[in-house]
């Protein structure tokens, strides 16, 4: 039977102050959003977005090495560095692959706003494994072990917590990595890139339609919550607002639908046969390769650390 290396007895003060934390940040967070929420709706003086332009169909301004790299060659290489960053075990190479990430983002000029969301849309699922991962995994040979008071049953691994961390580091990593990826060229370009990698051309032709139109949907899902307000609906927990919110969903779905129609309809008029046509021709340059070669070299440096560094906890 495995022995753990060292059990360390926590303070009951020490463990008073991090429920508290727990349940502190999450109030923290809450209330934020509830004040910018706020903040935004006394500030509604600003023009509205057109949404009849997706966002993401139009190329950032500012250019960088990223931008200029070809669509194909930029999504293959970082795809199969994603895969890389994946299979890293040790903290060292996983924060270096984290910093790689971040190194990439500021080269792209990418919005840190857009960053934060996407990082954010992750972080309960990752919260997860930092909670539940140092609770329940299996004890390892000379690890460190802490007992929190009546908590005695759920020792806390240390060795499950490094596991926890590992994980994070690398989802954040890849996160962070579809932003160069995807950001840096058009929606039209990158799906374009997509198809000549082998993507079915039915399946980037519903991407593609399907961002376009989302945003009209969401435009249209609007003006129909803002005409039912102006009209005095108030939701609430009874039959009436339940069948309200029916009629809205089921009016929301025949002018999806009417509109889908009519755009079928205006695409055939102008020959549409079932593929879209290209007008973008990409070339490689000895520029592009020697950056796919920077990658792939950046990450076969990546998994020969790693390794090392294996081998000598082994």
């Amino acid at each position: 039977m495995m022995q753990p290396d060292k059990i360390i007895l926590v303070s009951p003060w020490v463990t008073c102050a991090l429920i508290g934390l727990f349940i502190a940040w999450p109030l923290y967070l809450l209330c934020k959003k509830k004040w910018r929420s706020s903040a935004s709706n006394n500030n509604r003086n600003t023009a509205p977005p057109d949404w009849s332009i997706a966002p993401g169909t139009a190329a950032e301004k500012k250019q960088s090495f990223l931008h200029a790299w070809d669509p194909r060659l930029k999504i293959a290489t970082l795809f199969t560095f994603c895969f890389v960053v994946a299979s890293l075990d040790a903290l060292g190479t996983c924060l270096a692959a984290l910093l790689i990430s971040i190194s990439a983002v500021l080269y792209s000029h990418t919005p840190w706003i857009r960053v934060r969301k996407r990082l954010v849309a992750i972080s309960g699922f990752l919260a997860m494994f930092l909670v539940i991962m140092p609770f329940t995994s299996p004890m390892v040979e000379d690890e460190t072990i802490l007992l929190f008071p009546f908590l005695s049953a759920l020792p806390f691994h240390m060795y499950g917590l490094l596991t926890a961390v590992l994980i994070c580091l690398k989802a954040c990593s890849v996160a962070l990595l579809m932003e160069p990826m995807f950001g840096t060229s058009s929606l039209t370009v990158s799906l374009q890139a997509l198809q000549q990698l082998g993507v079915p051309a039915p399946i980037i032709q519903m991407i593609l339609l399907t961002h376009r139109f989302i945003y009209l949907f969401q435009q249209e899902a609007n003006r129909m919550h803002r005409s039912m307000k102006l009209r005095g609906f108030s939701p609430k927990t009874d039959i009436a607002t339940m069948r309200i919110t029916g009629n809205f969903l089921g009016m929301l779905f025949i002018r999806s639908y009417e509109r889908t129609e009519h755009v079928y309809e205006a695409m055939l008029s102008r020959g549409y046969n079932g593929v879209f046509p290209v007008y973008t021709q990409h070339r490689i340059s000895v520029k592009d390769i020697v950056t796919t070669g920077g990658w792939l070299i950046t990450g076969l440096v990546l998994l020969l650390f790693d390794a090392s560094a294996q081998a000598l906890w082994v």
